[in-house]
């Protein structure tokens, strides 16, 4: 094989470094190969076509010779890692020739056929298909239907339509593992749309190889734009909200998550998935009652129709997120009686939640629920009015004759109304899931900066009665008419300002009136990242003064800034390496922030794991280095470096530090701060009990200086503490809240909680226990850090009337 710059194979000009890669998998020299087994496959340097090409190279590579294995496996692995995160691109003779190998081997092993990576390569054709590409299609399909088992019907049948059309003797086959009337409807209206929206179809199906590149990024934007799809998705979710209505009605029989078949399942996940990324405006009306349908049984029995259709259509909008499906997943959410569901549930709605972020109108739509403008609804009961209010939170009160209102529900609507009563009381629970949910889709939009144009912000989200109860107590910015971006509050009278429509003022942190925004000029949550020390120092003044607590932690957000250290590792940081942490309560707290991460274990490939999170619509992720430490019957994990990476062709590449935009390094970091500060040993009161490991990380971390939370922390301490009845008791140092009592002098570390006990720093255990701190103390965010350190700072503070013997036996002067 030449050896110049560009030479050409299976009509791809390849560069010497991929020539090289070519050589090491197809000389036939073993000892040439084997010197060449040491140096590394850098795969990054090849391009996406002469990627396919090693591709073909890798699956021709020949098995073992008498038990010795060809040298070029070393380069196929590279290939067969990189396959599943990149995607090649494949010229019409290198796709012919993938699937030339591919039906070689399913005519010699149809048990190990591959038809999902001979779809993969077609869909991935830069060019026409060539007749051979065809052939070798109907070998593959052959193979594996006369295998008998088809694990993969979709591709064999993209195949079998390509070689020769999808014909009832292959249909026949395919519906021999029962398929059911909806997967039956689909393939028969795959066979009349051909071999794209077959190929379609098997991509975006669930049955993936483990040897294939990932998903098209627009192949659901492929199938979506295809009608006669997009109707069958219709006729599909329509049929199955019918059968749901019978089991409901008593028309058919009941069994526990026996509604659908798992064919059928899946299915109509593509069709909920099609619907809602071409946002058809007929699917809120369907998907609601459908989900209500699953979601509990006809019978008082705990179970559902289908819990796997709920799961699927959860995981569907979490695929393309719209507020509609979001509400109508949390009334689902509402009505399940399976004590297992709606844990598993709200994981998959904090995805759908982070998927609206990315979507500038997702606050925008959320149904109002019934509530007016202000946040208000009064209801008719009988004689009486009930009178629902959203503000910090969802109230459901009682209109008195003198017009007063009272908590209380009168007896009559009791005795004569309970089920409007029930309604009502769903109805408030809704709201508050819905409240919740749209804090966390505005929080989860601030790694991105996310905006919208004014005028749909304040016809959206502050002409939402509910969207008003959030927004009023944010900080919003927007330029002026420089250009410069000025932050406010929306003021007190901002609904009754706005005379000509354009909407009443913002004040700034010293009050002043704003001019309110252009129509179309920008809108965003205000992030302390892009503010000066004073304005944040402003704002967190203004929010204790005035005794607002914010839907989410916005000026009491911590802020972490690129250090001259981390410029200096350039790609990486090690901020929050070295950590012992809880391994399982790490993992817990990665998956609920929205971290993938495979499981680490004393097993084979179980010492280490990297955790990701994507950020910014998919254009970004952050990584987290984990480490398996195993420890005296606790399960704990080191932490790593952190590091960033952005897509590029297709493909994640490492990132320089300086150029990850500001609020989206502060907000990562500010999670991997979190699973530090809350699963780290040093938490653990109980660490000194019975462990010998790590004692010294532990009473390092339980002294060390203050972290971005604990400053935090510290800050609001010097807000609440003056207002307080143990204020002559304290005092707080740079990184203790010191406490006098009667009987000892406590220092409570604003970091880890921990405790010691003047003159001779001795611990002191108290068990972790939220405790009402007092009856009215205002917290300006919610912490379950912050409200221990208050709740052991007011028990300590009057260490003379505890009661508790083992704490007792600790105060006692050794």
């Amino acid at each position: 094989m030449s050896t110049v710059e560009h030479e050409t194979v299976m009509s791809v000009p390849l560069s010497p470094h991929a020539a090289g890669l070519l050589r090491r998998m197809t000389d036939p020299d073993r000892e040439a190969g084997q010197a060449a087994r040491q140096q590394p496959a850098e795969l990054a340097r090849v391009g996406d076509r002469e990627f396919g090409v090693l591709v073909v190279a890798a699956r021709n590579l020949p098995g073992p010779v008498n038990g010795v294995q060809h040298p070029g496996w070393a380069v196929r692995w590279a290939v067969e890692e990189a396959l599943r995160k990149r995607q090649p691109t494949f010229t019409p003779e290198s796709c012919a020739a993938l699937l030339a190998t591919l039906g070689e081997r399913a005519a010699a092993e149809p048990y190990a056929a591959d038809p999902r990576l001979a779809t993969a390569a077609l869909l991935r054709c830069d060019g026409p298909w060539p007749e051979s590409a065809r052939r070798s299609a109907g070998a593959i399909a052959r193979g594996v239907l006369g295998y008998g088992r088809v694990a993969e019907p979709y591709a064999v049948a993209a195949l079998a339509g390509l070689a020769g059309g999808l014909t009832r003797p292959v249909l026949s086959t395919l519906f021999a593992w029962s398929r059911h009337s909806f997967a039956r409807d689909e393939f028969e209206l795959l066979a009349k749309l051909g071999t794209t929206a077959q190929l379609l179809v098997a991509e975006v199906g669930p049955n993936q190889s483990y040897l294939c590149p990932p998903q098209l990024p627009d192949a659901w934007q492929r199938l979506a734009a295809i009608d006669e799809y997009a109707a069958f998705a219709r006729r599909a979710l329509g049929a199955a909200y019918a059968r749901v209505a019978a089991i409901q009605a008593g028309e058919l029989p009941y069994a526990a998550d026996r509604a659908f078949g798992r064919d059928e399942v899946e299915t109509l996940g593509r069709a909920v998935r099609i619907a809602l990324l071409r946002d058809e405006p007929w699917l809120p009306e369907l998907l609601r009652p459908l989900l209500l349908g699953v979601a509990v049984a006809p019978t008082s029995a705990n179970t559902l129709p289908s819990q796997a259709l709920l799961y699927e259509v959860a995981r569907a909008a979490g695929d393309f997120p719209t507020p509609e499906a979001l509400a109508a997943l949390i009334a689902a959410r509402g009505v399940v009686r399976h004590r297992g569901v709606p844990k598993q549930l709200d994981r998959m709605l904090k995805r759908v939640e982070r998927g609206l972020a990315e979507r500038s109108d997702a606050v925008l739509r959320l149904p109002d629920l019934g509530f007016d403008a202000d946040g208000g609804c009064v209801v008719p009961v009988g004689d009486h009015q009930a009178v629902l209010t959203a503000s910090e939170e969802v109230l459901l009160r009682w209109r008195r004759a003198d017009g007063t209102l009272s908590a209380t529900v009168p007896a009559s609507v009791r005795r004569d109304h309970p089920e409007r009563l029930k309604e009502l009381r769903a109805r408030v629970k809704q709201a508050r899931e819905q409240l919740t949910a749209l804090a966390r889709i505005l929080e989860a939009g601030l790694p991105a900066a996310s905006a919208q144009p004014y005028r749909q912000w304040r016809e959206g989200l502050a002409g939402n009665g509910l969207g008003w109860s959030v927004a009023k107590r944010l900080i919003w910015e927007f330029p002026d008419a420089s250009g410069r971006w000025r932050a406010g509050l929306p003021d007190d009278d901002w609904r009754t300002g706005d005379p000509d429509g354009s909407g009443g003022l913002f004040r700034d942190v010293a009050g002043a009136p704003l001019p309110p925004p252009d129509p179309d000029a920008p809108i965003r949550l205000w992030h302390p990242v892009r503010a000066g020390v004073e304005e944040v120092r402003a704002w967190r003044e203004l929010m204790t003064a005035r005794r607002l607590r914010q839907p989410l932690r916005q000026a009491f957000r911590e802020v972490y800034l690129l250090t001259p250290a981390e410029e200096e590792t350039a790609d990486h940081s090690l901020r929050f390496a070295a950590h012992i942490v809880h391994y399982r309560q790490l993992y817990a707290l990665l998956k609920g922030r929205g971290w993938t991460i495979g499981m680490l274990g004393p097993w084979d490939g179980g010492d280490s794991a990297q955790a990701y999170r994507v950020l910014a619509g998919g254009t970004w992720r952050v990584g987290l280095h984990t480490d398996y430490l195993g420890e005296e019957g606790v399960e704990c994990a080191g932490t790593g470096r952190v590091w960033f990476e952005r897509t590029s062709a297709g493909a994640w590449r490492s990132s320089p530090l300086t150029e990850v935009p500001a609020e989206l390094f502060s907000e990562a970091m500010r999670d991997v701060d979190l699973f530090v500060a809350v699963a780290s040993i040093a938490a653990d009161p109980y660490w000194t009990d019975g462990h010998t490991r790590y004692l010294d990380y532990w009473r390092h971390e339980s002294r060390r200086e203050l972290g971005s939370s604990a400053r935090i922390r510290r800050e609001a301490l010097a807000g609440i503490l003056p207002r307080t009845r143990i204020a002559d008791r304290c005092t707080l140092t740079d990184r203790y809240l010191v406490v006098r009592g009667e009987l000892r002098t406590y220092k409570i570390h604003l970091g880890s909680a921990n405790i010691l006990m003047e003159p001779d720093d001795s611990y002191l255990c108290i068990v972790p226990e939220r405790r009402k701190t007092s009856g009215d103390l205002f917290l300006p965010f919610e912490e379950d850090r912050l409200g221990l350190i208050l709740s052991k700072a007011f028990l300590l503070a009057d260490d003379a009337r505890i009661t508790d013997p083992s704490i007792l036996a600790q105060l006692r002067p050794r």
